[in-house]
């Protein structure tokens, strides 16, 4: 794939009749921070579920056009087992399972995929809370619930827990919206080292966070891609003109379409 973790080529989604995206054609790199930005409802988080087919569980989608991960067509030779492994998807609110122990929200997914048991679980256990950043403040506490944690650290777990299977692309969508200014800095922080490791896919709404954390990235407007680049120290200031930009036209066409009797 000459370095693309993910490529788009000419992919299309509808949601029944409405067309969500148009034709978007991307390659993510290899271990980057990639960010996709754009205003609400431009199509940002249906971009990114593309990838792990998520997409489909929405009543009437339909998405047309190749997705590849690591060379692997997700919707013509890909079975769920590999995408799940090759993919981790983290939300926009923490949804660790609330009654399973902490321990039990890391492993859950390698034990459904038979990929570790006994002592390779506790060592993976530890491998993940430490890529989360977490290990410190829960080590003695790993057969506690999952809801006694804070919401900060629920998010974290998450993130653990979408580690724990190895995956070589991290989809996180608006992974800091529901946080406090200080978790969500302690979760841009994990995310800031991930890149070591995995390729990392962000939305975002905050083109601050974009400027902070991203290497490289793309803004959405109605569905479509309208800037492609690196994100350098002035890009918020750009995305924010871009943006206006963008809205007034759209208003200045839909004030010249011809009102229908």
């Amino acid at each position: 794939m000459s370095g693309a973790a993910v490529r788009f080529s000419n992919v299309n989604v509808w949601y029944g009749e409405s067309r969500i995206l148009w034709n978007v054609n991307l390659e993510v790199p290899e271990r980057t921070i990639f960010a996709v930005m754009g205003p609400s409802g431009c199509g940002k988080s249906t971009l990114l579920r593309t990838v792990n087919k998520l997409v489909l569980l929405r009543d009437g989608a339909r998405v047309s056009g190749k997705v590849e991960v690591m060379g692997h067509d997700v919707y013509n030779s890909t079975s769920p087992d590999t995408l799940a492994r090759l993919t981790g998807m983290v939300f926009q609110t923490p949804n660790p399972f609330p009654h399973l122990s902490i321990y039990n929200n890391v492993v859950i997914g390698p034990r459904l995929h038979g990929l570790a048991r006994g002592r390779e679980l506790e060592r993976l256990v530890r491998w993940a809370l430490e890529r989360a950043a977490l290990w410190d403040e829960v080590k003695d506490r790993l057969r506690e619930p999952a809801s006694r944690l804070s919401g900060g650290q629920q998010q974290r777990l998450c993130i653990a827990r979408a580690l724990a299977l190895k995956p070589k692309v991290l989809l996180l969508d608006e992974p800091t919206a529901s946080l406090d200014p200080v978790s969500a800095g302690k979760v841009e922080e994990v995310v800031k080292e991930l890149k070591e490791e995995v390729t990392v896919i962000l939305v975002t709404h905050d083109p601050g966070q974009a400027e902070r954390l991203a290497d490289r990235g793309v803004v959405l407007f109605s569905g479509r891609i309208v800037w492609e680049g690196a994100i350098g120290s002035h890009y918020a200031e750009h995305y924010r003109k871009l943006i206006h930009k963008l809205t007034l036209e759209a208003r200045e066409a839909a004030l010249r379409v011809p009102a229908t009797s």
